[in-house]
């Protein structure tokens, strides 16, 4: 994680990631843009297990003022699920929908590490999901399956481990980037409250392989340079890329900012 947070109302850039492609900057205060189609959809927002539904509230809220249906599904049942886990993370997502409008198209948006598990997800739900949106995320491999956590980061992660269970996700870093992604003490300590302790094993895990899980449209939303890797796959792989500056939290810090980027790079062209 990386310090400093930038604040409400900043920009929400076209991000020119490449040589030569020029960065065009819109200010966002709210979402004045909002496209009709959006009306019509179901979006999901699927918070990271490492954390809570709660860092998605703000921004369903945005998205419901603008006429969107929204669903958050709570995916702390992971947590204590048997592995493989992502089933149970499948299970959590699909269940959320039962009471929405039957058959209307759905918007997946992925933060962080539940951006790996896109491809089930689209499995799992089969033909609903029309756009998915990863939002600060990591991203499935191209070919074949997906570690849940790179071979460079699990020695980081099984030092934090004790008996096998990893503590919450907050705890992992140094205390001033902590404090950096949340707009306020009160956010910090509701958002801190939802977290589940992990088991170690949930980041040994593979994610299989879906072919064509992402013959639709998809879309990227980067907040920091930590992300900035996974954006420029994102940027090569063909989607759109909208960049709302901020810590990997800052869906918390702007969610019209946020919400706003979600649109636009699902949005039909």
């Amino acid at each position: 994680m990386r310090s400093g947070h930038a604040g409400r109302g900043s920009m929400v850039p076209i991000v020119g990631l490449s040589a030569g492609c020029p960065e065009v900057v819109i200010r966002v205060s709210c979402i004045s843009w909002y496209v009709h189609d959006m009306a019509d959809r179901v979006f999901v927002l699927v918070h990271s297990p490492s954390v809570g539904p709660g860092t998605w509230a703000s921004v369903a809220a945005e998205l419901r003022s603008a006429g969107s249906e929204v669903v958050v599904p709570s995916l702390l049942s992971v947590a204590t699920a048997p592995p493989p886990y992502w089933p149970e993370a499948v299970r959590c997502v699909r269940e959320s929908l039962r009471g929405a409008r039957d058959g209307a198209p759905v918007t997946l948006v992925l933060h962080s590490n539940a951006g790996l598990l896109a491809p089930v997800f689209v499995d799992g739900l089969e033909s609903r999901v029309d756009a998915v949106v990863f939002v600060d995320a990591g991203l499935p491999a191209r070919d074949g399956p997906t570690a849940m956590a790179s071979t460079e980061f699990l020695p980081f992660l099984r030092d934090k481990a004790d008996n096998g269970m990893l503590p919450p996700w907050t705890d992992w870093w140094d205390e001033a980037d902590v404090a950096a992604l949340f707009p306020d003490e009160e956010t910090r300590q509701k958002i801190s409250a939802e977290q589940q302790r992990l088991p170690l094993a949930y980041f040994e895990t593979m994610i299989p392989h879906v072919a064509g899980w992402d013959q639709r449209r998809c879309g990227y939303v980067v907040f920091n340079d930590a992300y900035r890797e996974q954006a420029l796959d994102a940027r090569a792989r063909g989607w759109p890329v909208r960049e709302v500056k901020g810590e990997h939290l800052h869906m918390l810090v702007d969610p019209a900012a946020t919400a706003a980027a979600i649109t636009s790079v699902s949005a039909p062209l």
